[in-house]
């Protein structure tokens, strides 16, 4: 006997209909421009940018030679000694930008823990802790190593500790997919809630990058800048780019079902309304020629966003600065959206603050929630020469340009053949209004 094929009739009772919408309440960041939102928003605004020499490590072997480094970052400003003794820097920063995030949604107290969750992650994790656990192994022996190793240094233990220390009993998913994790974690964050099975969740990403190893590899992978001026080395879409920068630092937003939010008066950024994760299948490191991947990832986002067409619509590209995802990205947008892809502001805010890795995704999620807020969006900073084959409206004054956006749409991808699309829209039932 042949197999029965299951069809599944949603025409009748749709699947929409049990659909949740989905909003931003909280947004908490560790940046290289500053330790919080504001001061971090005011400087992506005036066109400012964080690379700078390396200070964090001698780099007088390396070839690459500028980075956005998180700067005067004190732990013994939020954690106690011990506390912070038991943390990595990429767990400080996580952490610091929650807790920024969770105060301005003012969840706490206010949701029931078992539908609280934390998708939180990192593309690279603890590597200031695995480097010196490794070293203290190599000259001390194995008695020597620290027994806090394992908790500091492993991904997912950073979801555990926001989650702990926000009673967050709900879902738990710390997605790791280099680049385009913190896109990941929001866009899961996203499904869980719309489709309710939480109330709220914590997503994000955090990158603690600064380190001899991670950046001896990417370097031999020619694929950092090796351009020594820190105004010439992260200049997205411009036919001089030659490869991306170092960044580091962390973003968390508290996404939240739309009614909780409402009955509680909280404040709402934006609604998410869009997500696409698909994967090229092509290669380990290069995007798809034709940006295939990429393109289905935004269909799959705008399949539920009801975006018309005639909406004004930003977006903050991934922009790595690199030859290939540059002109593959705008190819993409173009397949996408045809002519309308000419009329629409691109930005990548990489040019200020660098490539955050894992932490990439949430920082430009972010942007979109800010942009959607209010009336402007960031620029690319320090573009200066056309490249033919990007050839979109990228927003290239310097500073932020006036632009009122419908939707907001944040691409990320990563290796292994990643890809996220995110899309957003302006809040508009009455607790923001234009």
């Amino acid at each position: 006997m042949g197999k029965t094929k299951r069809v599944v009739n949603t025409d009748v009772v749709g699947v929409k209909d049990f659909r949740k919408r989905v909003v931003v309440t909280g947004i908490g960041a560790v940046t290289p421009f500053a330790h919080n939102v504001p001061d971090t928003w005011e400087k992506m605004l005036a066109g400012e940018c964080a690379i700078k020499p390396i200070s964090k490590f001698d780099s007088g072997e390396f070839k690459v030679k500028v980075a956005a480094e998180v700067l005067g970052f004190d732990p013994l400003k939020y954690f106690d000694v011990l506390d912070a003794r038991k943390l990595d820097p990429f767990m400080w920063y996580a952490l610091v930008a929650t807790e920024e995030a969770v105060k301005d949604s003012g969840i706490a107290g206010n949701v029931a823990p078992e539908k609280f969750g934390t998708y939180v992650s990192s593309g690279q994790g603890g590597f200031d802790t695995t480097l010196n656990a490794h070293s203290t192994l190599l000259e001390k022996g194995p008695s020597r190593v620290n027994a806090s190793t394992v908790v500091m240094m492993i991904i997912n233990m950073l979801a555990g500790q926001i989650s702990v220390r926000h009673n967050a009993k709900g879902a738990s998913l710390p997605v790791v997919t280099a680049c385009a994790t913190g896109a990941h974690c929001i866009g899961e964050a996203f499904y869980a809630i719309r489709d309710g099975r939480q109330d709220a969740i914590i997503a994000g990403g955090s990158e603690a990058s600064m380190y001899r190893l991670p950046m001896a590899g990417f370097q031999n992978m020619y694929a950092t800048s090796r351009t020594e001026d820190p105004n010439s080395a992260s200049i997205p879409f411009d036919k001089r780019r030659n490869g991306f920068v170092f960044g580091e630092g962390a973003a968390i937003l508290v996404l939240e079902e739309l009614e909780h939010a409402k009955a509680r008066g909280a404040k709402i950024y934006c609604e998410v309304v869009g997500y696409g994760n698909t994967c090229d299948a092509h290669h380990i490191t290069a995007p798809h020629p034709e940006g295939e991947g990429l393109v289905r990832a935004i269909n799959l986002a705008l399949e539920t966003s009801e975006y018309k067409g005639s909406e004004n619509f930003y977006i903050n590209a991934h922009g790595t600065s690199t030859e290939l995802n540059d002109k593959i990205e705008t190819l993409a947008f173009k397949n996408v959206f045809g002519e309308k892809a000419y009329k629409m502001p691109v930005s990548s805010t990489k040019s200020m603050i660098g490539h955050l890795f894992g932490a990439a995704g949430a920082i430009e999620a972010l942007v979109c929630a800010k942009v959607l807020e209010g009336r402007h969006v960031p620029p690319t900073v320090n573009y200066k020469e056309p490249d033919p084959d990007c050839d979109l409206d990228y927003v290239t004054e310097g500073v932020a340009r006036e632009f009122v956006a419908d939707f907001a749409l944040s691409t990320n991808a990563g290796f292994g053949g990643h890809n996220s699309a995110l899309i957003f829209r302006r809040y508009k039932d009455g607790h923001k209004k234009d």
